[in-house]
C-alpha cells in the first residue's frame, strides 16, 4: 500500500510454542517518504483475530475477520471512515459492510484462468509480489538481532 520499508525494527519470538517458527513477531517499520506501518502477527492469542487498519489523509479502511472454515476469525467486515477535514468531532462517518460469502478463491482462479486463455499479463497477486512479500518477512526476521544470529540469517537473499 505505501511502497518498499527502508527502516525496519522487529521482535520475533517464539518462546511459548517452541517450535522453530515464531509464536509472535512485532515489526515497525517506515518508508523513505515517512509513511510508518506496524504489524503483529500471534500465534499465542487465545482468540483468532484478523485486523487490518489503513489510515489515510482522507478516510480510512478496517478490514477485521476472516470467513475461514472454523469462522474463529469472527465476522469479516470492512469499514470505510470518511474524513470530515476535523469537523466530526472525533467521530467521523463510517459505513461498515459484511461479507458472509469467501468468493476470493473461485475470483482468483477465474482471473489467471481469464489472462492465461487470453495472453494477458498478470496484473493482481503476481510471482513478483508474491516474491517482494516473502522478501520483506525475512527482512523482518533479519531486524531482529537475536533472531538473526539464532538462526544463521544474512542480510543478503
Amino acid at each position: 500500500f505505501v511502497g518498499d520499508f527502508s527502516q525496519i525494527h522487529s521482535f520475533v519470538e517464539n518462546g511459548f510454542w517452541n517450535h522453530d517458527v515464531e509464536d509472535n513477531a512485532y515489526a515497525l517499520m517506515k518508508t523513505k517518504e515517512g509513511i510508518v506501518a506496524f504489524l503483529h502477527s500471534t500465534a499465542t492469542q487465545w482468540r483468532h483475530r484478523f485486523h487490518l487498519e489503513i489510515s489515510l489523509e482522507k478516510g480510512s479502511i478496517t478490514l477485521s475477520g476472516i470467513l475461514s472454515g472454523s469462522k474463529s476469525y469472527g465476522a469479516e467486515t470492512i469499514t470505510i471512515g470518511y474524513s470530515n477535514n476535523g469537523d466530526d468531532g472525533g467521530d467521523p462517518k463510517e459505513m461498515t459492510i459484511r461479507y458472509n460469502e469467501d468468493n476470493s478463491w473461485k475470483e482468483e482462479i477465474e482471473y489467471f484462468a481469464h489472462c492465461v486463455v487470453n495472453n494477458k499479463k498478470v496484473e493482481q497477486g503476481s510471482s513478483e509480489d508474491a516474491f517482494k512479500t516473502m522478501h520483506l518477512v525475512y527482512r523482518i526476521y533479519c531486524a531482529d538481532k537475536e533472531w538473526k544470529e539464532k538462526y544463521n540469517l544474512t542480510d543478503h537473499v
